[in-house]
């Protein structure tokens, strides 16, 4: 008993990432260093079609549903590692066998059923080796890290899909308002064409101000279409997220086609926060968990093992005697086994665990820094075009300013139809500019939610599969409760 209490292997600590103390851009009004809610994040932009999309994707995501059943996968490993403390070996057996009393060599073949011997019998065999330094015990606990990693595993395809979902809603509403601009520039083009083709027709300008009227207009006309096929390209995009087929989502063709307007501040925290929230991060630290556990399994190689052995059956030369007391056959007793000439072999088993467990190390904190790196980057962009849509909105004011004043001075014959024509064409890449800019503000406000990984806590009491997915794998195989959401962290 006081051996079976031995664990052979390094007692697993979690390495000590390289973490910055602040965000160095989290120095302002719009990005604060406080701490966040992140958990229905998409809600700071106020959009009743968005949430309505988060929740479909969430609910129909192939990717997902494919995360959800590596997790029970994860979990029937984690009981195959349990069952080991259990005899490993156990089997129920029967045996007809016919034998030739006669034969007096291996080559010697039996003359039918006639003149043999029978024998019956049945019986139970099991082995059972102990767990003496801890090899199952090791197996158990790097099942356990390795189902807490496919969980982390489907939360980090949860935190994609959500901001996989946001960005291509933003990426569709800009291009709805840019089509909206582009038509509302082109109906102004077109009544400036038309003061130029009247001024031309009275003779009071050359047929030149009418050509550049209508190169404008056919220019900024090109456009359209253009932007309409982003729009279908778009929609389908979002369509495969949602789990369906290329359609038309009511949720884009209801209420105001509006980018989604973004908050006035913004929280972001500390980057030690990262190590518990990114479920990236967090798989990365299980994976070397299990790592570690696995040293210690290799390590147990060097221990004898010890194992008990048994077996009891019925035999008989007759199927009538082979229930009577004198059938009863039993043996049982301790197998010992050590691989004492096999240490050369054993010496490198343990030195790959090892070096997969460096490796690990490695790439864990290769994970840390790329996370800082992505907050940051998202920190940069979501500052630069957050600065950029409030000069572009100053900018547009004043050209629209110069676009009213260039036609009354055109109309009056103080001003050529060239000033005009630049005034115009300014207005109309100002709004185009101005509109593309908020749409990059409020994706890089989505992937500075999706960088700090913020959202997979949706899942709490939620299964891992829907209840149409649990059935068909219920219809196949015997899952038990194991399909059930067990709480698990």
């Amino acid at each position: 008993m006081l051996l079976c209490g031995c664990m052979l292997g390094p007692a697993y600590v979690p390495p000590a990432p390289p973490l910055a103390e602040q965000w160095k851009g989290a120095d302002g009004e719009a990005v604060t260093r406080e701490t966040g809610d992140y958990r229905d994040w998409w809600t700071v932009f106020r959009d009743p079609a968005l949430n309505s999309l988060i929740v479909q994707g969430y609910d129909n995501n192939t990717d997902l549903a494919s995360a959800g059943a590596r997790v029970l996968e994860a979990r029937a490993r984690r009981a195959l590692a349990t069952a080991d403390l259990f005899p490993q070996d156990h089997a129920a057996r029967g045996d007809l066998t016919f034998t030739d009393p006669s034969a007096q060599s291996s080559t010697a073949q039996p003359d039918g059923i006639r003149g043999t011997r029978r024998d019956f019998s049945i019986g139970y065999e099991a082995l059972w080796e102990l767990d003496l330094w801890g090899k199952y015990r090791r197996a158990i606990e790097a099942a356990d890290a390795e189902l807490a990693a496919s969980i982390a595993s489907y939360d980090d395809v949860l935190v994609s899909l959500l901001g996989e979902v946001a960005a291509e809603y933003v990426r569709y509403r800009t291009l709805q308002t840019r089509l909206m601009v582009a038509r509302r520039n082109l109906d102004i083009q077109q009544q400036s064409f038309e003061i130029a083709d009247v001024r031309f027709r009275g003779g009071a300008v050359t047929e030149l101000d009418a050509a550049q009227a209508a190169s404008l207009l056919e220019s900024t006309r090109a456009l359209i279409p253009s932007l309409e096929a982003q729009l279908v390209i778009s929609e389908d995009a979002l369509c495969v997220l949602l789990g369906l087929p290329p359609t038309s989502l009511p949720e884009l063709h209801t209420g105001p086609a509006e980018i989604p307007s973004v908050p006035d501040a913004v929280p972001v925290g500390v980057p030690a926060e990262l190590l518990r929230r990114r479920p990236d991060v967090r798989e990365a630290e299980r994976r070397l968990a299990a790592q570690s556990e696995r040293i210690g399994i290799a390590l147990t190689e060097y221990m004898p093992s010890l194992s008990l052995r048994g077996e009891i059956g019925l035999s008989a030369d007759n199927l009538g005697d082979l229930f009577k007391g004198s059938a009863l056959d039993a043996f049982g007793g301790p197998q010992f086994r050590w691989r004492i000439l096999d240490f050369a072999r054993i010496v490198n088993e343990v030195r790959i665990q090892d070096a997969r467990f460096q490796a690990l190390i490695s790439d864990y904190e290769g994970q840390v820094l790329r996370a800082q790196r992505e907050v940051e980057n998202a920190i940069a962009n979501y500052l630069g075009a957050r600065a950029q849509a409030h000069a572009l909105e100053r900018s547009i004011g004043a050209a629209q300013r110069a676009v009213d004043l260039a036609l009354i001075q055109y109309r009056e014959g103080a001003a050529d139809y060239t000033r005009v024509l630049d005034t115009q064409q300014f207005l109309v890449e100002a709004h185009d500019r101005y509109v593309q800019i908020r749409g990059t503000e409020a994706g890089s406000l989505v992937s500075l939610f999706r960088a700090l990984g913020g959202g997979w806590e949706i899942r709490a009491g939620r299964d891992f599969l829907s209840d149409a997915a649990k059935a068909q794998m219920r219809t196949r195989t015997r899952w038990g409760s194991m399909l059930e959401n067990d709480d698990e962290p």
